[in-house]
């Protein structure tokens, strides 16, 4: 009797576990690549090179190669990567540099850390990335350089951004923490300003076993610099130029990195097609599915979706078994943490309206065409239940106008 009873509580766990999805599943691909990954460890372990060493070497020369560039360098992490290369670049304080509000508090935080001031501008409700005509309204003569985040595996609008900063003067950083693979125009993120910076996170689309970074360039005097900075400002074993920081790539985080990069198209090519199944599925749903500019390609880093709902949704994803995520519920120039800044509400409606708006369904290489069907299922039927109407995208719908929309619908 008491078998049967245990065999029954097993059972339900197992269909609990079959129903639930992550939101992202980091040890599916781990079975993937496992012997591969425990082979480049050992190569480290066996070489006992921790830091610097030929893993990190060989791991800077494949990124740069697939970034199309000169030159890459590991850092600790991607916050380390913005925050030194401003530090390259020379901007420290009194400068400005202006960014987006709809990212993760990292790209403020770095500009922050050099002593210069960060500058809020809002996003196109298209693609959620850094409008464009708002930065060119922003610059004053204080302003020394643009980040451009490409957000959720999305590039900027990087042509008209970069015409903005050879008109004025300005240097151009990416924020490529979301976007490794992702191209513009045919020119590979990492590639398409004066200095880029990437994240490691394990969730990323390129992800290490811990934190790690890395900046890409093709500056030579950047990339030395960069390289100095990251090792206490040394030049020789202890003569330091400069006062550094201690923001080195470790070595089996580059060997894992590399790896894990020889699969990182097959990887993207998976997201885009979890993002086509998706689109399928809610294609008459009334919900807004992501906007691919044109010329650009995706990687999908998260598969973001807006509904005027979005609490009362992801409640009932969650009741389901469906692990979702909000990028970002509150906007940079809302923070307490930069309240200094004096931005209030109705400063940037757009990234207002997405902080409102924005639910991240699951997204990562190995979720299948059944696992979506779900997913979309439940998010059909909450649209449905809650009467959703899929508002206009940008053709109707500025910034201007969206003003007039925060406190409403928004």
């Amino acid at each position: 009797m008491l078998d049967d009873v245990l065999w029954k509580q097993r059972r339900i766990l197992v269909r609990l576990e079959e129903m639930h999805i992550p939101f992202v599943d980091l040890k599916a691909q781990y079975e993937t690549l496992k012997d591969d990954v425990a082979e480049a460890i050992l190569g480290v372990l066996d070489s006992a090179q921790f830091i610097g060493g030929e893993a990190l070497a060989s791991f800077e020369r494949e990124f740069a190669a697939y970034c199309q560039v000169r030159y890459a360098r590991g850092v600790a992490n991607g916050t380390d990567g913005l925050h030194l290369a401003l530090r390259a670049l020379g901007i420290g304080h009194g400068d400005e540099v202006i960014t987006t509000a709809h990212t993760f508090i990292a790209t403020a935080a770095a500009i922050v850390a050099t002593g210069a001031r960060p500058v809020f501008v809002d996003i196109d409700p298209d693609t959620y990335t850094i409008d464009p005509e708002m930065i060119e309204r922003a610059v004053t003569d204080r302003t020394r350089a643009i980040i451009a985040v490409h957000l959720f595996g999305q590039p900027a609008d990087m042509g008209p951004i970069k015409d903005i900063a050879r008109r004025r003067a300005l240097y151009v950083l990416e924020d490529a923490a979301q976007a490794h693979g992702a191209e513009y125009q045919g020119v590979r993120t990492g590639a398409l300003g004066d200095v880029a910076c990437f994240s490691f996170y394990p969730a990323k689309n390129l992800g290490a076993y811990g934190d790690g970074g890395a900046v890409t360039t093709n500056n030579a005097a950047i990339a030395q610099r960069i390289e100095r900075l990251r090792d206490h400002g040394r030049t020789t074993h202890y003569s330091h130029a400069e006062i550094g920081f201690n923001s080195r790539l470790d070595a089996l985080q580059a060997a894992v990195l590399q790896v894990k990069l020889r699969r990182l198209d097959e990887w993207n090519t998976n997201r885009r097609r979890a993002a086509e199944w998706y689109a399928t599925e809610l294609a008459q749903s009334g919900i807004e599915t992501p906007f691919v500019r044109k010329g650009s390609t995706h990687v999908y880093h998260l598969y973001v979706i807006t509904t005027n709902d979005r609490d009362a949704m992801r409640t009932k994803l969650d009741e389901a078994g469906v692990a979702t995520g909000i990028h970002y519920p509150l906007p940079l120039h809302l923070q307490p943490a930069l309240e200094h800044l004096g931005y209030r509400q109705g400063d940037l409606p757009c990234c207002e309206a997405m902080a409102a708006r924005s639910l991240s369904l699951p997204m990562f290489p190995e979720l299948t065409r059944d696992q979506v069907r779900r997913v979309a299922a439940i998010v059909r039927a909450a649209a449905e239940q809650d009467g959703h109407k899929n508002l206009q995208r940008k053709s109707t719908y500025s910034s201007a106008a969206l003003q007039a929309d925060v406190g409403k619908e928004w």
